[in-house]
C-alpha cells in the first residue's frame, strides 16, 4: 500500500525533529540573551570647584576716624633712686582723625597697675601697689604701607597722673624712696606695627619710649626725667567715614 506524498512529508518533519537535540533549539533564545544591551555605569559627579577669595582685596588707607583697644605693659621706676623697677599690666586706648592721606591726630588714654619695689624700710613695705595714667595727644603719621599692614609713627604730649602713696599703711613716701602722688608731663614717643585682617579690622602692637617727669617731695625740691618703654596689644576698628 503506497503512502499518500503529503503524508510521507508530515512523518519524515515530525521524525527530524525528534532527532535534533533540545541544546540546538534553546540556542537561539540564549545567543539573543548575549547581545542584549549592557548595564550603564553612572558617571561620577563632577569635582567641586573651589573660588579663592582675598579678604585683603579691599583695603584702603582713607578712613577718616579709627579707635583701637589693648592690653598694656609698662615699665616704671616709682622713686628716683631705686634699684628696683615695676612692671605694670593695663589698658590702652588710642583714637585717630586723619586730617590728609598721611598725618592724622592721634590721642591715647592708658591706665596702668603693678607692684613695685621699695626702699628698705623699718615697715616691712616691700612690694607695694601704684598706680599710672597717661593721657596725651598729638601729630601721626602714616608710612609704609600696603593691603598687609601699615607702619605708623606718632609723637604726643600730655600729662602722667602718679599714685605712688597709696600702699603705704599712712607712712611717707620718703620712707620707701617714692615719687609723691601728683600730675606730671609727660611725652609718648613712638608708633604702631598694623597687620590688616579685613578691610575694617587690623590687628595693632604698639611700641612706645614713654617720658614723665615726676617730683618728690622729700629732701632736696627736685624733679627726674625717665624714659621707660610702654608696649600694647590689640585691635583696632577703622570707620566707614572717608577723608577724601
Amino acid at each position: 500500500m503506497r503512502l499518500p506524498v503529503s503524508f510521507s512529508v508530515a512523518i519524515a518533519a515530525f521524525a527530524l525533529l525528534l532527532v535534533c537535540p533540545r541544546d540546538e533549539a534553546q540556542a537561539p533564545s540564549q545567543s539573543s540573551s548575549s547581545q542584549s544591551t549592557p548595564v550603564q555605569t553612572p558617571a561620577p559627579p563632577p569635582e567641586p570647584r573651589y573660588i579663592s577669595l582675598d579678604p585683603l582685596a579691599n583695603v584702603r588707607y582713607d578712613n577718616r576716624y579709627d579707635l583701637s583697644v589693648g592690653m598694656a605693659y609698662r615699665h616704671i621706676k616709682a622713686g628716683p633712686n631705686l634699684l628696683q623697677g615695676a612692671n605694670l599690666g593695663g589698658v590702652d586706648v588710642e583714637g585717630s582723625y586723619w586730617l590728609t592721606k598721611r598725618w592724622g591726630l592721634e590721642g591715647t588714654a592708658r591706665g596702668y597697675l603693678g607692684t613695685s619695689g621699695a626702699a628698705p624700710n623699718p615697715y616691712e613695705i616691700n612690694g607695694p601697689f601704684i598706680m599710672d595714667y597717661i593721657f596725651a595727644a598729638g601729630p601721626e603719621w602714616l608710612g609704609p604701607h600696603n593691603k598687609h599692614g601699615a607702619l605708623i609713627a606718632h609723637v604726643m604730649g600730655g600729662g602722667a597722673w602718679g599714685f605712688f602713696e597709696q600702699n603705704l599703711r599712712g607712712h611717707s613716701t620718703e620712707s620707701v624712696g617714692f615719687y609723691h602722688d601728683q600730675l606730671a608731663p609727660a611725652l609718648v614717643m613712638g608708633g604702631h606695627v598694623d597687620l590688616n585682617r579685613s578691610p575694617r579690622w587690623v590687628f595693632r602692637v604698639t611700641v612706645d619710649g614713654l617720658l614723665t617727669d615726676y617730683a618728690i617731695n622729700w629732701g632736696p625740691k627736685n624733679r627726674q626725667i625717665d624714659i621707660n618703654t610702654a608696649v600694647s596689644v590689640g585691635l583696632e576698628y577703622k570707620f566707614k567715614k572717608t577723608r577724601y
